[in-house]
């Protein structure tokens, strides 16, 4: 089992004739992806060649004429900042139900009028932006991150869910887990933007609901109050075993830590009042992102 991909998604890429969108395309293809078409306004009816994988795909100059064409379910945006939040709009309004935008640097006003627009879209869920992501391994990844580092489920076994607004721990914690023996279920990087498409309590309701899950791992920074929530509600809410890992515990305030959420202003979104939250809703914190699996594994081994 997972969430939100398997290996039946089928996957277009808004901006597949760009550079980034041609070369991860072609890496989601080489890795197994159901990908079934792009979208590049003025391109449409031309044909988009894989450089490694050598697979070809029909471009649409609209996505929906991708999703009549080809069926459709999930978008994968690498379409520049200036034009991220009309394709993604645009997807979510021709029957898109997951929007993975990749994309960097999308305007905060611009994603605010994005999440206005999706009340209007409950079926459609949007991952990202500024994000690396969702991949359940061996059927299904969307996004730039590596795919071999990490190890599917074998059948009838759980794995670990993976939540992160860092993209570059994503990866860390997920090379761990691999060397400690334990598969992950699915891996969604949510990204790092002060506007995000999906929050971690979303994906944490969807990992414990998830029996293909075992336990989650939270990966957290500083700036704002997401984590606190979302251990308000794994309080409440989740009886999986539970691990965490919060970034930027050494800056100072005031100070951005490359992500636009990353920052904190007096006590507010500070590291010790997020780790003291994620520690009383019972997360297991690891100390240092070297600890990530090895808090997994204490989670575990408590609940068992």
């Amino acid at each position: 089992m997972s969430i939100l991909v398997d290996a039946t998604t089928r996957v277009i890429c808004q901006g597949i004739t760009g550079k980034a969108g041609t070369f991860h395309t072609d890496q989601c293809l080489l890795y197994g992806t159901q990908f079934v078409g792009g979208v590049t306004p003025g391109r449409g009816g031309t044909t988009w060649r894989g450089p490694q994988s050598g697979k070809e795909l029909p471009v649409f100059n609209t996505v929906a004429e991708a999703v009549r064409q080809t069926g459709a379910t999930a978008s994968m945006v690498f379409v520049p900042p200036a034009g991220a939040a009309d394709a993604i709009m645009e997807a979510a309004d021709a029957g898109i139900t997951l929007i993975v935008a990749i994309t960097e640097g999308i305007p905060v006003l611009d994603m605010v009028r994005v999440k206005r627009f999706l009340t209007s879209k409950p079926q459609v869920r949007l991952i990202g932006p500024n994000c690396p992501g969702i991949i359940t391994p061996g059927q299904c990844k969307i996004g730039i991150m590596p795919g071999y580092i990490h190890t599917p489920c074998a059948p009838g076994q759980a794995g670990v869910g993976v939540i992160s607004r860092s993209g570059t721990l994503t990866y860390e914690a997920v090379f761990q887990l691999t060397r400690l023996g334990l598969p992950q279920s699915t891996c969604v990087g949510i990204g790092g933007d002060p506007v995000p498409g999906t929050t971690q309590v979303e994906l944490l309701e969807l990992f414990n609901n998830d029996p293909g899950t075992s336990a989650i791992l939270l990966i957290g920074e500083i700036g704002g109050d997401a984590e606190e929530r979302a251990a308000a509600y794994a309080a409440q809410h989740v009886r999986k075993p539970l691990a965490a890992f919060i970034a930027g515990q050494t800056a100072p305030p005031g100070r951005r830590m490359g992500h636009a959420g990353a920052i904190i202003s007096g006590s507010s979104g500070g590291a010790a009042s997020k780790i003291a939250a994620l520690t009383q809703a019972g997360f297991e914190v690891a100390a240092t992102p070297a600890e990530m699996g090895l808090a997994v594994q204490r989670a575990l081994s408590r609940q068992r």
